[in-house]
């Protein structure tokens, strides 16, 4: 609900016809009359994004009226009908109701400095943010800030969201933030706003990271890529530098090698029906030298016997191929893999279940 202040709406009502001692209604009055007809029918209006001089005003306007007759009634809905009806197209207020309209839109880091530029808000509910964010980040928040504040935060959320954010406290950090929410009774409405801005502050100035996956899968990604030779010997270097860091990275790294332990034998003829024949071929034949003796015996195991022979004639025939070639052709069929990953038509083993198992 905005001011309508800016919409001309002259009242064609014969002024028998209008409220007592006024011959004419203002712009307040008749926002006044329409905000009036929509909360007795029910609406759900969000009168708290208003700034909050416009509350004020539209709250003293109310107190100051008495009556308003059936026609003088018609007349101001008629009227802001056709004005509403004449909007083509509406903006958000501010550069928070910007920000937010363009979330997802645009970078995090610019959001970021676009809300740092103009303050933590030009308008609306901080409690509006806090309220629409996971209870994951909840948690962090109610994590670091004081039983006060947990408190406060904890009386501003919805009642399922309330109790899913207790179910992952502590037992005595829930005890306590539930009994001071007893004693906020007390507590003003300016400061509930101002701790409403200063963690949605907080939530400003929080690092933004300039990338979306971490560095092990950056670093799987690229190695993904890279020759064999290559990526060993990088492997090796991370492994004396950081051992952690390498065995994330070799988690997330995806190569020929790890064909039998990721993917399932029942795919092996789903994979290879995309696979062309003679890099197929150049792949199998290398790599007994390559050091993947055990990726090709577990393909060849899991196609059709008549398959297998014939890839075996083929394989022999080939030849001595280049390493290059070889790598190539690996690459080419781990690609394969890859691409039915991302399009659902293959479900990749997950490490982590093996490892648990």
């Amino acid at each position: 609900m905005n001011d309508f202040s800016h919409i001309p709406m002259p009242i064609s009502a014969s002024p028998a016809h209008q409220m007592a001692g006024q011959s004419r209604l203002s712009q307040r009055a008749k926002a006044a009359i329409v905000v009036r007809l929509l909360i007795n029918e029910g609406a759900d209006i969000a009168l708290e994004e208003l700034p909050p001089e416009l509350q004020a005003q539209l709250t003293q306007q109310m107190g100051a009226m008495r009556v308003v007759d059936r026609l003088t009634l018609a007349a101001v809905v008629e009227e802001f009908t056709e004005a509403v009806e004449a909007i083509g197209l509406s903006f958000p207020g501010g550069i928070v109701g910007a920000l937010d309209a363009l979330e997802g839109k645009i970078s995090r880091e610019t959001a970021r400095r676009l809300r740092n530029e103009a303050g933590v808000r030009a308008s609306g509910d901080p409690w509006k943010r806090l309220r629409a964010l996971s209870v994951d980040d909840l948690e962090t928040i109610i994590k670091r800030e004081s039983t006060e504040v947990a408190a406060v935060l904890l009386s501003k959320l919805t009642i399922p969201i309330a109790a899913a954010l207790l179910g992952r406290l502590s037992g005595p950090e829930a005890r306590r933030i539930t009994y001071a929410v007893s004693l906020t009774s007390d507590v003003s409405p300016d400061a509930v706003d101002r701790i409403g801005l200063s963690l949605v502050a907080q939530l400003e100035t929080q690092h933004v990271s300039a990338f979306d996956t971490g560095a092990a899968e950056r670093l799987g990604a690229i190695l993904n890529s890279s020759s064999t030779p290559t990526r060993n010997d990088i492997l090796s270097g991370l492994e004396e530098a950081d051992r952690t860091l390498a065995d994330a990275v070799r988690k997330a790294i995806f190569t020929f090698e790890n064909i039998p332990a990721r993917v399932f034998p029942r795919d092996i003829p789903r994979v290879l029906r995309d696979v062309d024949g003679a890099v197929l071929i150049k792949a199998m034949a290398g790599a007994e030298v390559a050091g993947f003796g055990e990726t090709r015996d577990f393909i060849l195991a899991n196609m059709s016997g008549r398959m297998a022979d014939q890839l075996r004639e083929d394989m022999a025939e080939a030849g001595k191929i280049k390493a290059t070639e070889v790598d190539e052709a690996m690459f080419a069929v781990v690609s394969v893999i890859r691409s039915l990953e991302e399009q659902g038509t293959l479900v990749l083993v997950q490490e982590e279940a093996d490892e648990e198992a």
